[in-house]
């Protein structure tokens, strides 16, 4: 069904079309691979762009040029999907970006072996230098026509579809022109008109006439240059294709200033214009496009970044939870000990919080500990790591410990007293207020460890009565021992 929206385009009935197309733009063939369906959407992009619906053919251009699979470069699929996409890129006016993609599009047809899609490529490269000779410095015109002429001569000993063979040989008219052989050209034009009347080829049809028109323009015969122009822009117009249609009305304009036809010229210079700014309205939804994907793309990282900063943040008390601290842990421990410094592991156990919970009910004692959170920040620097470990624990890993030996046990001290010394009687009222037990830990070793040895710390401060600190000997990282079979 896309060939037959093709044909209909090239047939210069646009209604039919825009209907079949509308058919056809949300299908892709069942069990389709990646690069297929790449050039899939990517012929679709330009049917839609010669549609004029060009919000959609950016956005099946887009998704077409995202699926293309750079590793498959011997896949007809994807020479045929970038040479699609430099046709595009021409017709926009991403000229330079064009013709690479163009160039690439052949090598990748040439090791894919397929007569028909190299054919085709070739076909695209050559019409692209046609119009880059025509609109370049006039010194630099011939070599540009002498190389198109190469790879359009190649396509025709190759093509095989009628369709493309049409298309190489209007092109490689046009290059026979450029080139000085206005004989030659006029022949294989009137041959691409009969060929493109026959099959209701209004493309055909227009690009015969352009170089009809060339080459009686370079024979003297400005009258029927004209004419032959005239028909090119009307049929370019008709079947809405923006390339041939700007590069034909600026030769009608051209010809008809010749003639002194200044009538003939405003009006092929307004058709040029109104070519050059469907060209640029592409361009500016274009952008506007890719701001909008980009917004959208912001918008995303910043919503997936606030979701994982959540999922390791405690929502109670703000401070990191154990995965935060988990996450985090890994590299303050290396980067402490690349600094040649020993971390230590702060361990704070909230008494007699089953109590408050009981006499004053879970809020009061969710007040408590986010109450405490606030406290166990002060006392720490904003870039020690402090977490809520889980119900009424709380952890404080130090990295960057300075030559102080006792950095540990003095925070865990100060820790202590801000919690015993803070007046409860806004958070508790009568209610007894808590105190906390602290076990502290140090040396080069893993969170799992660090936390084992003031968990055992811990244990003596509790059982020593609670409301107090007290220090584990250093820990010696333990190597890992791998088992054998």
């Amino acid at each position: 069904m896309d060939r037959e929206v093709r044909a209909l385009l090239n047939a210069g009935r646009l209604p039919e079309a825009n209907s079949l197309f509308d058919e056809v733009v949300t299908k892709v063939s069942p069990g389709a691979d990646r690069w297929v369906r790449s050039a899939v959407l990517v012929n679709r992009a330009v049917m839609a762009w010669r549609l004029g619906r060009i919000p959609l053919a950016l956005e099946l251009a887009a998704e077409g040029w995202t699926d293309l699979d750079a590793d498959r470069s011997d896949s007809p699929a994807v020479a045929q999907t970038m040479g699609s996409l430099g046709y595009l890129m021409e017709g926009i006016g991403n000229r330079r970006a064009a013709l690479d993609m163009l160039r690439l599009s052949v090598q990748v047809a040439r090791r894919a072996g397929n007569t028909d899609t190299l054919a085709h490529c070739l076909q695209r490269l050559g019409g692209s230098l046609n119009f880059r000779a025509c609109s370049g410095p006039p010194a630099a015109a011939p070599a540009i026509f002498e190389e198109a002429l190469a790879y359009l001569d190649e396509g025709l000993g190759i093509v095989k579809d009628e369709v493309h063979r049409r298309a190489l040989m209007g092109a490689f008219g046009r290059s026979l022109a450029g080139v000085g052989q206005l004989e030659k050209a006029e022949e294989i034009a009137e041959e691409t008109l009969r060929l493109a009347v026959d099959a209701t080829d209004l493309w055909g049809i227009s690009v015969g006439n352009w170089v009809l028109a060339v080459v009686r323009r370079e024979q003297g015969d400005f009258d029927e240059a004209r004419t032959h122009a005239a028909r090119a822009v009307a049929n370019a117009e008709r079947i809405n294709d923006t390339s041939l249609l700007l590069r034909f009305s600026t030769e009608l304009a051209d010809i008809c200033h010749a003639l002194g036809d200044a009538v003939g010229e405003a009006e092929a210079l307004r058709r040029s214009m109104a070519a050059s700014r469907t060209a640029t309205e592409t361009l500016q939804e274009g952008l506007g496009q890719a701001l909008e994907q980009r917004r959208v793309a912001v918008q995303a990282q910043r919503l997936a970044v606030a979701a994982q900063e959540a999922a390791a943040r405690d929502p109670l008390t703000g401070l990191a939870n154990r995965l935060g601290l988990e996450r985090a842990a890994a590299a303050l421990l290396e980067s402490t000990a690349a600094r040649g410094r020993v971390p230590w592991l702060v361990l704070v156990d909230v008494d007699w919080f089953k109590s408050v919970n009981d006499d004053a009910g879970h809020a009061t004692g969710d007040a408590a500990l986010r109450e405490i959170a606030a406290l166990l920040r002060r006392e720490c620097r904003s870039d020690d790591l402090v977490a809520r470990w889980a119900g009424d624990e709380f952890v404080v890993l130090l990295g960057d410990t300075g030559p102080n030996m006792d950095v540990g046990p003095n925070v865990a001290e100060r820790i202590r007293a801000a919690v015993d010394g803070h007046d409860w009687t806004m958070v508790l009222g009568a209610v007894r207020r808590p105190t906390v037990s602290i076990g502290v830990a140090a040396g080069p070793a893993k969170l799992d460890q660090l936390f084992a040895a003031a968990d055992m710390a811990l244990y003596r401060a509790k059982r020593h009565g609670r409301n107090r600190v007290e220090v584990e000997p250093s820990v010696d990282e333990v190597p890992e021992i791998v088992s054998g079979n």
